[in-house]
């Protein structure tokens, strides 16, 4: 047993990206943030559908045209491939702790 919250890693420097499980066309992640953003021009776009809850802390979230929104302890978003988002901020004083799956297409047989 392991526990999402033991032994957070320190995040000041830069997100940290944690695989924690992988299987064909599933991939889940915890990703620790401090106070990073999505510079405006640089856009996240990804090639596979994202489910991402947080779990702990604060951010900012912004989708394709829409307006920013906070995010805080338990609130989930869908980010479907290929739309642009920004995290438009993650609280500086405390670990922002969310959990993310990836979904790749996987081909109907």
């Amino acid at each position: 047993m392991q526990n999402l919250f033991a032994d957070l890693p320190d995040a000041s420097a830069g997100e940290v990206f944690t695989e924690l499980l992988s299987r064909p066309g599933v991939r889940l992640e915890r990703i620790v943030s401090l106070g990073q953003s999505t510079p405006e021009g640089e856009p996240m776009v990804q090639d596979a559908d994202e489910w991402v809850v947080l779990l702990e802390g604060e951010a900012g979230l912004r989708i394709g045209d829409g307006a920013a929104v906070v995010l805080r302890p338990g609130d989930h978003v869908f980010v479907a491939a290929g739309v642009p988002h920004w995290v438009t901020y993650t609280a500086p004083d405390r670990p922002t702790v969310w959990l993310a799956l990836h979904l790749d297409a996987v081909p109907s047989p």
